[in-house]
């Protein structure tokens, strides 16, 4: 003869498990459900964007158009807008004027307080300060905000230009200098934030203005619960445009 005495609890014990772990399944799949589907949303909508980190900005130590030097660290807490000519250069006028356009509209940018410099490196390893500073007088440099310079020591000029910015400049036979024209815009904290190349697309003023905004209101909130916000935004590539 069978004892049900003793079944009867245990299947009924059994049954209590069983559901327990057919509501737990559920709760798990809402859970997992909802966090694709915020994930989801926020790859697709993107409420917020940022600006890629491309890489480490490169150390250095420039003497600009008055004789000063200017170092890495001393543009520490302020967004560099960096690009590369020279005062012989018959190909970068159209940089200088994005860059003259850039000046104009940092005062009508919404830059949240955040400090902005202007720096045009030259790769002519013969430029001297006065002739930088022709130069700036005659694209309407405001010497406040567009510093020209040059690499202090002209040795390691290919190290900062194109090891460290990534900026192809080649001198050829006849004493002409190639150049890939470009920017390369930095943060306060000395990283690479974009590179604009007209080899591949436009670099207009307005683009990097907004850039330069978008730069801003990270930074703004880059302490507090919004900065976690803002790492999703970089983990899932949310890239403003």
């Amino acid at each position: 003869m069978v004892d049900i005495t003793t079944e009867a609890p245990q299947a009924s014990s059994d049954l209590r498990l069983s559901r327990r772990g057919r509501r737990l399944l559920v709760v798990i799949g809402v859970l997992v459900a909802l966090v694709v589907g915020s994930v989801f949303a926020f790859v697709t909508f993107q409420p917020i964007q940022v600006l890629p980190r491309v890489r480490l900005a490169p150390g250095f130590s420039l003497v600009d158009s008055q004789g000063d030097v200017l170092t890495s660290e001393d543009l520490r807490g302020r967004f560099v807008l960096y690009t590369f000519s020279y005062s012989a250069c018959e190909t970068c006028e159209s940089i200088d004027e994005t860059m003259l356009e850039i000046q104009q509209g940092l005062d009508t940018a919404d830059l949240r307080g955040f400090p902005v410099s202007m720096v045009t490196i030259s790769i002519d390893e013969e430029e001297t300060p006065e002739q930088m500073a022709e130069y700036a007088a005659s694209v309407g440099a405001d010497p406040d905000v567009w510093r020209f310079t040059q690499v202090e020591d002209a040795r390691f000029l290919a190290d900062v230009v194109a090891g460290g910015f990534g900026t192809y400049y080649e001198v050829v036979d006849d004493g002409s200098i190639k150049l890939d024209r470009s920017f390369v815009l930095v943060d306060g904290s000395g990283i690479i934030r974009n590179e604009y190349k007209y080899q591949t697309q436009t670099s207009d003023s307005e683009r990097i203005l907004r850039h330069l905004g978008v730069l801003a209101e990270e930074a703004q909130n880059s302490n507090g619960p919004a900065s976690l916000a803002y790492e999703a935004a970089h983990l899932f590539l949310c890239y403003a445009p």
